[in-house]
């Protein structure tokens, strides 16, 4: 594949990821990802607003900003059990993986792209 045909691509990849990417790029979501990843091996459920609110010592309120970004951002999930609310990660429906994919083919391209400039020295001697 040439080199403008790949920088579309990534162009492209990088425009479906803007939002994840401005989702995870604040402290704060992150301390709330964290939070999250934390729960989850406490419990297969999910994280409950409050738990992740004392979890961070941030309000609830605010808390709940920052997760309705990140749900947006197909960055969480939510499921409902009755009246409750249980947040939690998942890799295969959010935009982790579509993260993972671009950095990844980032990554790949610019080693590529290093590999083929640089040039090979004679050995002397």
């Amino acid at each position: 594949m040439d080199r403008k045909k790949r920088l579309d691509e990534l162009a492209a990849a990088f425009s479906e990821c803007q939002q994840a990417l401005f989702a995870i790029g604040d402290p704060t979501r992150q301390l709330i990802i964290l939070a999250l990843i934390e729960g989850s091996g406490e419990s297969n459920q999910g994280s409950r607003v409050g738990e992740i609110a004392s979890r961070t010592n941030l309000s609830r309120p605010a808390v709940s900003h920052h997760m309705k970004i990140l749900k947006d951002a197909h960055f969480i999930c939510m499921r409902r059990v009755g009246t409750r609310n249980y947040y939690y990660l998942e890799v295969l429906h959010s935009d982790l993986f579509k993260l993972k994919q671009l950095f990844e083919d980032s990554a790949a391209f610019v080693h590529q792209l290093q590999a083929s400039s640089t040039p090979v020295m004679k050995e002397e001697g």
